[in-house]
């Protein structure tokens, strides 16, 4: 059986040092593993890693298929932070704009009934922030349920 969990994203990322700061900007904290070759984060639930971009073609085996890399550009996912009152969607918004975020979507009521908004980080990776009126976190922060 295959665990029921997801405890690690790496991003590839093709500027190690602006994603980074920028990951630090909004007050993220790296692991103490962290360097300008593969830097960690730590959020609630899972960690949240960088690497550059053809390292990680290379040891997912994707080098030898003709995958080459691209300017950063949507890639058909987004990662979500969740929180628990809808205010905070506005704040965290406001902190990923001062931090150099690209606000693609402000606060706005979702049609399912909770806030939602979207930003890209410096290298287009797409990030939902949320409040969702049915959401359960545990202890540590991590959404359980909605």
């Amino acid at each position: 059986m295959v665990p029921e969990r997801v405890t690690l994203v790496t991003l590839g990322t093709f500027s190690m040092p602006k994603l980074r700061a920028f990951y630090r900007g909004i007050g993220w904290e790296e692991t103490p593993t962290s360097n300008d070759q593969y830097s960690v984060f730590t959020t609630a639930g899972v960690l949240l890693s960088l690497y550059p971009y053809e390292e990680l073609l290379k040891d997912a085996g994707l080098q030898l298929t003709g995958i080459q890399p691209v300017e950063p550009a949507f890639r058909g996912i987004t990662l979500a932070i969740n929180v628990e009152e809808p205010e905070q969607v506005d704040d965290i918004m406001e902190q990923v704009r001062k931090a150099g975020a690209k606000i693609l979507r402000e606060p706005h009521e979702a049609s399912w009934g909770g806030r939602t908004a979207y930003f890209a980080d410096p290298e287009n990776h797409v990030w939902e922030v949320a409040w969702n009126p049915s959401a359960l976190f545990d202890e540590s922060g991590a959404m359980i349920s909605f």
